[in-house]
């Protein structure tokens, strides 16, 4: 008897894990686990949604243009070369169907998104892992990688979960050292709390093959809703156009988003409160002998000295209703992975970290 076979490389996936949200007997749980926004969405997101919700019996529209066209007047962008998925994955997933297969090969760090090789898989390819030095994305290692089979390259930056910013002349050594037919994807998500960073669109204006991917998920606070988006060359763009679902984005979504990317004043406030409270749990962390690099998202990664610190670490947190996100899958078995809250929110970590090293001295 024979069954239906799925196509190649989809029994390789195994099943994204997202941050916990809930610790059994807990009412006030602090969820610092999926690196949301602790201010949530923009009023004027808020109000869009409500406006848009009468509209909910009818379609959306196709082309996204509204959205595209609020994406470009605010970034300086051509709305011609936007593109807009259900979250930044969607993006991801469009680039990689498009342009590779059985056969094929796709690179990542060791540290990059979880969702790459899971893509990578989806569309047959074979996914390969090149290492990272110190936590940051090595530049020779890619190029290093690159054989005959490599079709794209996906790069998070900054880091997932490391949060660490390649530079940006760095960036510049990679796509010089890509064959022209090898694309260059420019995972973006963290972008907006990176200080003088462009997330790749200088790159993405100028090059035939540098795709960027940016999110409304993070410092727009609209991860409930999975908006994403891409700027790249208009002949890539076309390409990933044909095969997007022509309804991904509701009318809700839509609505929201633009109120979203229009709200300059929330993002910047968001990025400042983000960077006021990262830096002061950094130190506590540092303080109190947890590791961690200087991060240029909204989390930072302690890493303990060992797992069975890290271990009694967290523990503590959960002991307190505090849910981080451990991230051995990274390669971090040490790791715990905090999303930057407000500044009660730090306080609150802060004070069950100072509890827990004084317990551990005692």
């Amino acid at each position: 008897m024979t069954t239906p076979t799925p196509q190649p490389g989809i029994m390789e996936i195994a099943l994204y894990q997202g941050g916990r949200s809930h610790l059994a007997g807990v009412r006030d749980v602090l969820k610092l686990s999926s690196n949301e926004n602790p201010l949530g969405p923009p009023a004027a997101a808020i109000e869009a949604l409500q406006g848009a919700a009468a509209s909910m019996h009818l379609y959306p529209s196709t082309d996204h243009a509204s959205l595209r066209a609020a994406i470009a007047e605010v970034w300086g962008l051509d709305a011609d070369r936007v593109i807009c998925g259900v979250g930044s994955d969607e993006v991801l997933q469009f680039v990689t169907q498009a342009y590779a297969g059985v056969g094929d090969e796709i690179i990542h760090t060791a540290h990059g998104f979880s969702m790459y090789p899971i893509l990578t898989h989806m569309c047959g390819a074979t996914p390969v892992q090149v290492p990272e030095r110190d936590r940051v994305v090595d530049v020779d290692a890619i190029l290093g990688a690159v054989t005959g089979r490599t079709r794209v390259v996906l790069l998070t930056n900054p880091g997932n979960p490391t949060g660490t910013r390649l530079a940006d002349t760095e960036i510049v050594r990679l796509a010089d050292g890509l064959r022209e037919d090898i694309i260059l994807v420019i995972d973006g998500a963290y972008t907006e709390y990176a200080a003088g960073y462009d997330g790749g669109l200088a790159l993405a204006e100028t090059r035939p093959n540098v795709l960027m991917t940016r999110t409304f998920s993070k410092i727009y606070g609209l991860g409930g809703l999975r908006v994403g988006w891409g700027y790249g060359p208009r002949a890539m763009i076309d390409v990933m156009t044909r095969i997007r679902q022509p309804f991904n984005l509701s009318v809700p979504a839509l609505a929201a988003a633009e109120a979203a990317v229009r709200d300059i004043d929330w993002r910047d406030n968001c990025a400042a409160l983000n960077a006021d409270q990262r830096a002061r749990l950094t130190g506590a962390l540092r303080q109190h002998g947890l590791a961690c690099d200087d991060s240029d998202t909204n989390f930072v990664l302690a890493r303990a000295g060992s797992v069975a610190e890290a271990d009694a670490f967290e523990a503590a947190l959960n002991a307190d209703g505090i849910l981080v996100r451990r991230v051995a899958g990274y390669g971090f078995a040490e790791g715990l992975r905090i999303t930057v809250g407000d500044a009660a929110q730090t306080g609150r970590v802060i004070d069950t970290l100072t509890r827990w090293r004084a317990e551990d001295v005692a």
